[in-house]
């Protein structure tokens, strides 16, 4: 964005004001630099830039604009002389034309001839007189007497009468209103109600002895009131001036701040007993968190930084997920809290236990679909987020169908729920295999090239941190995953023809069919799914109860589980709890009520 003229002196003035309250500030000493190298006047440039390299030798900013400014004076054929004077930045700001700029070329050029020439116009007279009004506002010493006790304390030479009492509270923070006295000329004590009569006071007082004024205590409703009008009005008057100076000035006398002499004392002895400076370890952190400011603010704004922050957004993002995620193991871990049930139990108490079991297990279930549908929310592309999804309704859709058998429930009333579980089910686990065969695809795609990720982190330097996995070890892990999730289905898709099966819906055979076919996409063996085949409820060899005996599916999935490929470990330790759990103890007590 380009500026004119004014701009830059703006930003000058902007710059003069830090420096006054800190002139050692390179940051400020810095952009007035880059602002007189706009504007042409190149010394002073110079002398801003070889201010910050002696403050700090090794500032990046400062070497370059340095060399900068050097090599064009070198072009222009410009050499400083050191013993010429030149003019201070302040000096041609307040010189600085005020009329807008006219719209031509070489603008820059003539604003900075009319900012040389006018530099010798500056009022020499209005600094003396404001050099002079700042000695004349040296404070003056007084003593407050409350009682027997009288203190020092510090107010401004045009004290008001809202300031004096400050400093009366401060000295005596007890007292919750105060009357201030002083005593005329026949040794009366007369209260001071407002500035006049302060200043009456202050002509009473001896020459070379303080100011003596009274203290005494007072009801809050007959404290004087006090009229801060005038002061505000100085206040606003002074920071339309610009000067910071001024506004340090108002506000010391808004602000009196006083510390009793025994502080001091103690704090000298303190720091002499323990042997510290204190005043080094304040100068070393102010020095720390203006480097560390600097250097963020210069770090931040860069191209680079942007890239570093997008991919620490996605880590972050996935982090989040995954906490999600793990949080939700916890629920579903604990819905498989162990049920206790003695041989000798009356059935009534057997059935309260089970009731209560069963209500705990589900509350445990939607709690655990809450974290996950959190960890959607958190990372869209979560499939892992959407499989586990998928899993808690299926086993909070086996729950509610096995405790509707065993409690001897109607079982038409609750089909159409654990129904819409299961097509939930299906949904979510359709979902997270659709979004990991993308990243899949996407990762085919890209193999030969090295990941965003990875780019960054070997520009930062952190080599230690890119995991690097081989061609094959990635293929053998995306088969095995993917054999996973296809018995994931197969198992939703078996247990649903069962269901409908004993609610007399035609589609079961449909589900039988179609879990037979994902048992064949995952690498189950014929011997483990004519087991399951067998077994089902609508085979006449079935046994009789649920349909099929539970002891020899669980076998099967044993049998499936230690197939060769497990013996390499787990694809992806997050989907790790969800391949690995079991059957919950919960459904076992259910068959057998």
């Amino acid at each position: 964005m380009q500026m004119s003229p004014p701009d830059y002196y703006r930003a000058i003035n902007e710059c003069n004001i830090a420096l006054e309250a800190s002139p050692k500030y390179t940051k400020a000493l810095l952009k007035r630099a880059r602002c007189f190298e706009a504007l042409g006047r190149l010394d002073l440039a110079c002398r801003d830039v070889n201010k910050v390299l002696a403050l700090e030798p090794n500032n990046l900013t400062a070497l370059d604009v340095s060399d900068r400014i050097k090599k064009t004076m070198e072009e222009k054929g410009i050499v400083l002389d050191d013993k010429e004077i030149m003019p201070t930045p302040e000096e041609v700001v307040a010189a600085a034309p005020k009329q807008k700029p006219r719209k031509k070329r070489g603008g820059r050029k003539f604003a900075a001839k009319a900012a040389a020439a006018a530099v010798e116009e500056v009022d020499e007279q209005k600094i003396a007189e404001a050099i002079k009004e700042e000695v004349e506002e040296q404070p003056r010493q007084v003593k407050l007497v409350f009682g027997e006790d009288i203190r020092w304390a510090q107010v401004p030479a045009s004290c008001s009468m809202a300031q004096l009492r400050e400093a009366v509270r401060s000295k005596f923070p007890g007292l919750k209103a105060v009357l201030v006295k002083y005593k005329d000329k026949e040794g009366d004590l007369v209260t001071i109600t407002n500035q006049d009569e302060l200043k009456w006071a202050e002509e009473l007082a001896e020459a070379g002895s303080s100011l003596r004024l009274y203290v005494t205590e007072a009801d809050p409703e007959h404290e004087p009131y006090v009229d801060d009008t005038n002061m505000e009005r100085n206040v606003n008057s002074n920071s339309d001036n610009g000067s910071i100076r001024s506004n340090r000035q108002d506000e010391d006398r808004s602000t009196v701040t006083c510390i009793d002499d025994w502080i001091v004392q103690f704090a000298r002895l303190f720091k002499n007993h323990v042997g510290i400076s204190s005043d080094e370890y304040l100068d070393l952190h102010e020095v720390s968190m203006k480097l560390y400011t600097e250097a963020i603010e210069d770090t931040i704004t860069t191209e680079e930084a942007q890239e570093v922050f997008h991919l620490a957004e996605g880590n972050f993002q996935e982090m989040a997920a995954l906490a999600f995620f793990h949080w939700g193991n916890v629920h579903m871990s604990r819905a498989r809290k162990r049920l206790l049930l003695s041989g000798d139990s009356p059935s009534e108490l057997v059935l309260e236990q089970v009731k209560e079991a069963y209500e705990w297990a589900r509350d445990e279930y939607n709690k655990a679909g809450t974290r996950y549908e959190d960890a959607v929310k958190a990372k869209p592309d979560f499939f892992e987020g959407f499989l586990a999804l998928a899993h808690q309704q299926f086993e909070q859709a086996k729950l509610s169908w096995y405790y509707a058998i065993g409690s001897n429930a109607d079982l038409d009333s609750c089909s159409s729920e654990i129904l819409e579980l299961f097509n939930k089910a299906e949904d979510n686990i359709e979902k997270g295999i659709e979004m990991w065969e993308e990243m899949e695809e996407q990762r085919l795609k890209n193999r030969s090239k090295p990941s965003q990720e990875n780019i960054v982190l070997e520009k930062m330097g952190l080599e230690e941190y890119i995991k690097d996995v081989s061609t094959d070890d990635a293929a053998e892990q995306a088969s095995n995953l993917r054999s996973q999730i296809n018995i994931l289905w197969g198992m939703l898709l078996y247990e649903r023809s069962v269901v409908e099966f004993k609610l007399g819906l035609p589609m079961w055979e449909d589900c039988l069919m179609a879990a037979i076919e994902k048992f064949k996409l995952g690498g189950a063996s014929a011997t483990d799914i004519a087991v399951l085949v067998k077994n089902h409820c609508a085979n006449e060899t079935a046994q009789d109860g649920l349909g099929f005996k539970i002891d020899e599916i669980v076998q099967a999935w044993n049998e499936m589980y230690d197939i060769k490929r497990w013996l390499r470990g787990v694809p992806s330790f997050r989907l790790e709890p969800l391949f690995r759990r079991r059957v919950p103890q919960l459904h076992t007590a259910l068959e057998h009520i």
